[in-house]
């Protein structure tokens, strides 16, 4: 953005443009990196659910573990949830 303001005659410092795209809500639009690439000589397991109709309570259940920061660490949340209420059972 810095670059492209100056090709057209304003005289900008890079440190002012980010301030106010960041004041904006703005950011660039870079590649991401590609977390989600097996790595060579991993085994890819195939996705058992594919084609799976859901059809009554307690089918199938998801889980999910994140972390949540906090002021003097983190705490890890873990969550069951069964697909076909939607519903958190733990």
């Amino acid at each position: 953005m810095t670059a492209w303001l100056q090709e057209r005659g304003h005289e900008v410092n890079p440190k002012r443009v980010r301030r106010l795209l960041r004041a904006m809500g703005l950011w660039a639009i870079y590649p991401k990196p590609h977390l989600s690439v097996a790595g060579a000589g991993h085994r890819i397991y195939p996705y058992l659910l594919t084609g799976l109709a859901v059809n009554h309570p307690n089918q199938v259940w998801a889980t999910d573990i994140t972390y949540i920061r906090m002021r003097r660490g983190f705490v890890y949340l873990a969550a069951i949830m069964d697909w076909y209420s939607r519903y958190v059972l733990a």
